[in-house]
């Protein structure tokens, strides 16, 4: 192991950070990770998609999206081989260093209801589940509401 390196994304590093993502994120729910959907958040936003390096190797990522008036953290992965080695953290602190120099007050964070290890880690760095709060989405191409819909069907109690 070498010496790990916090930065931005590089355009040119984007497919490699998609193959990390199908080894180290977690949640079959997300919406599907393509080349554009990334590099479309890339051009938006170049400073958005941290990363830890090792050497040549990503072993972390974070996305601290930034929309001028609320912080929110998503992406927070780490290589599993790679974990309880305090990268999750940094990452996390660098992502609120760039939000306080925006001026951000507060942050949100996604995170799995069912992931205890990620629960974990975001407590340990003062984050608290808000109970009166949930996240309603809506897929916005149909292709994608369709499997969706039919994962959540097949999900509930009595489904197909």
């Amino acid at each position: 192991m070498g010496e790990l390196i916090l930065r931005a994304a590089l355009v040119d590093e984007l497919p490699a950070v998609l193959g990390f993502w199908q080894v180290a994120a977690e949640n079959e729910s997300r919406p599907a990770d393509t080349p554009d959907a990334v590099l479309a958040m890339h051009r938006r936003d170049p400073e958005a998609l941290i990363l830890a390096v090792d050497g040549t190797e990503i072993v972390g990522t974070i996305i601290a999206g930034w929309d001028g008036w609320r912080c929110h953290l998503y992406r927070l992965a780490v290589a599993p081989w790679r974990r309880r080695e305090g990268i999750g953290g940094q990452l996390i602190a660098a992502a609120e260093e760039r939000f306080r120099a925006f001026g951000g007050t507060r942050v949100d964070a996604m995170v799995l209801d069912g992931n205890a290890a990620a629960h974990g880690i975001w407590a340990a760095h003062g984050y608290r589940r808000q109970p009166d709060w949930s996240r309603w989405v809506k897929p916005l191409r149909p292709a994608e509401a369709e499997a969706r819909g039919r994962k959540s069907v097949e999900a509930q109690p009595g489904g197909s």
